[in-house]
């Protein structure tokens, strides 16, 4: 074949067919997987008692054992307990509401990130408890044996002496203690430590047994969450994003399926691990001491999922003391401070099979935005570092391609002369390229080579909360949206017909009316991009019609 471009076309559906069937293989739960976790909710009559059968009910506490290290048992319901009111804590990112019931966090405004761009007013909300939205709280207690005795789990009644909580101008840490105590004298003192300009969120029990016995207690952390189905769009790149349970065991970072019947009775007990529950852009994490194990399980009923993490049992003795430390995130999926709780947090920004490729370019874009403090600025330079790393393999190629449509009037003769037989005109531009040493398919190198580039481009402005409504210019206020006026979309339309120009035309008029058509379609697919993928096209094919127009130009004054 003497066009290239052809290749290109083939290899580019090749990659979309792949990855619509990896979309698939995501997100739309198989029949066998819908009949088996039916199967498993037959065979599993309890599991309904799993989640809270209305809003204003209570999971009830996993309960634990002093033999072994602490398991999560099927919470049943408790019965309605009455409100005891909530406390409120603002630090400078954070609004938090902690219950006095068991002080669960039932409400969590991110501060910082408006819902939407321009309603600064309307932050992002993660937790919540309305009955008109849907649920999601994060709750932790200290469990026991079911004869041991009351233990302070996420039911039980604290107290507070404050109603408010407020990080003030020059304090870095603000502590917001709840007491629990026990009839027969055991003080719990459930403290939580916000720290200024983090999402960071320190869990700290500190246990004084005034009691004549030992004391027992496993810690217990779990979110819950009930996650609609999203409605999948193409206008909506966004709404792709993975949403639900995910959990790292200490080696092996995975998504959890609340649709798969293995992942919805998961029960491993994991060391430096963590759970989390995910959302785009944003995440709720349950990260416990790395020298402990604790063991993870989760319970699912239709929508509704709960993920508990359990440590394992602890004895506090007659008069003693003893502190019991667990750590909480709740906000953006920041990686920096994701790496500074737990190495593999950061795995949160889900960037898919091309983590490989997206991680090295996210912190490439972050050395960059250091610099220049635009994420808009940050992209084009990047791309333009990228195209002189591959600089020698595509001069290579221009240069081909360059070739080859000098040879247009010489192609076009064999054309002519052989266009009653298509085998020796086939045999007749073979000799040709090998005698001008020509290689038809360079062209293709360079461009299959930056395709996985462009994809993983592609998650990390999807994926990346940092570039979340990040401004770059005049109607572009939002990199991660798609362009308002659809402005970039002609740009790149026109560039790319521009490209076309530069390059030799093919051998069949089909394929020619193709190719010129292709920057419509494509102009028109990336219409609905965000802005800053757009702009990284746009930016590339730019920097390659100067590049191939520099190259015919040498081309052309060696000819002559």
């Amino acid at each position: 074949m003497n066009n290239p471009r052809l290749f290109l076309w083939v290899a580019l559906a090749l990659i979309l067919f792949v990855n619509y069937e990896t979309w698939q293989r995501d997100y739309a739960p198989s029949p066998a997987a819908i009949q088996a976790a039916a199967k498993a909710d037959a065979e599993a009559p309890n599991l309904d008692a799993a989640l809270p059968q209305a809003r204003n009910e209570q999971g009830a506490a996993p309960a634990a054992t002093a033999a072994a290290p602490a398991t999560a048992a099927s919470p049943g319901v408790a019965p309605a307990a009455a409100d005891l009111g909530s406390i409120t804590v603002n630090t400078d990112v954070l609004g938090i509401s902690i219950g006095l019931r068991g002080g669960e966090l039932n409400r969590a405004d991110v501060l910082q990130y408006p819902k939407v761009k321009n309603e600064p007013g309307v932050p992002v909300r993660l937790f919540r408890r309305e009955a008109s939205d849907s649920l999601y709280v994060l709750q932790t207690g200290l469990a026991g044996d079911a004869t041991a005795g009351a233990r302070p789990t996420h039911l039980a009644e604290f107290k507070s002496n404050f109603p408010q909580y407020t990080m003030l101008d020059g304090v870095n840490e603000l502590r917001v203690p709840l007491t629990w105590t026990s009839e027969d004298g055991v003080t719990v003192t459930k403290t939580f430590v916000f720290h200024r300009g983090s999402y960071r969120v320190d869990l700290e029990y500190t246990v004084q047994n005034g009691s004549a016995v030992a004391w027992t207690a496993a810690s217990y952390a779990q979110i819950l969450h009930d996650t609609p189905p999203v409605e999948r769009s193409y206008f909506r790149v966004e709404s792709y994003a993975f949403e639900g349970p995910a959990v790292y065991d200490g080696t092996k970072y995975r998504k959890l399926k609340i649709d798969n019947a293995d992942d919805a009775k998961l029960s491993i007990d994991i060391q430096h691990g963590w759970l989390a529950s995910l959302q785009h852009h944003f995440v709720s994490a349950l990260i416990p001491p790395a020298d402990a194990s604790y063991h993870y399980t989760m319970k699912v009923r239709g929508q509704e999922y709960l993920a508990t993490a359990m440590g394992p049992t602890q004895t506090v003795e007659p008069g003693a003391s003893a502190t019991i430390k667990e750590t909480l995130f709740v906000g953006p999926k920041l990686q920096a401070q994701l790496n500074a709780i737990h190495p593999e947090l950061s795995r949160v920004a889900d960037y898919g099979m091309l983590t490989i490729l997206s991680r090295p370019l996210f912190w490439l874009l972050q050395q960059v935005h250091g610099l220049f403090g635009n994420w808009g600025v940050t992209i084009i330079l990047t791309t333009l570092m990228l195209k002189l790393l591959f600089y020698p393999l595509s001069e290579a190629s221009g240069k081909s391609m360059a070739k080859m449509k000098t040879l247009g009037p010489r192609i076009k003769n064999l054309q002519d002369t052989y266009k009653d037989d298509r085998e020796k005109l086939g045999k007749a531009m073979m000799e040709l390229y090998k005698r001008e040493k020509i290689n038809p398919a360079a062209g293709c190198l360079p461009i299959l080579i930056q395709l996985p580039v462009f994809l993983a481009f592609y998650w990390v402005l999807l994926e990346s909360v940092e570039m979340r409504q990040a401004p770059f210019m005049g109607w572009i206020q939002d990199l991660s949206s798609k362009d308002p006026f659809f402005i970039l979309p002609i740009i790149m339309a026109g560039a790319m017909f521009l490209q076309y120009k530069l390059q030799p035309k093919p051998a069949d008029e089909i394929q020619a009316k193709v190719f010129m058509i292709l920057p419509l379609v494509m102009s028109v697919t990336f219409a609905f991009f965000p802005a800053g993928l757009v702009l990284y096209w746009v930016t590339n094919t730019c920097l390659s019609i100067a590049q191939q127009w520099n190259i015919n130009r040498r081309i052309a004054a060696e000819a002559k």
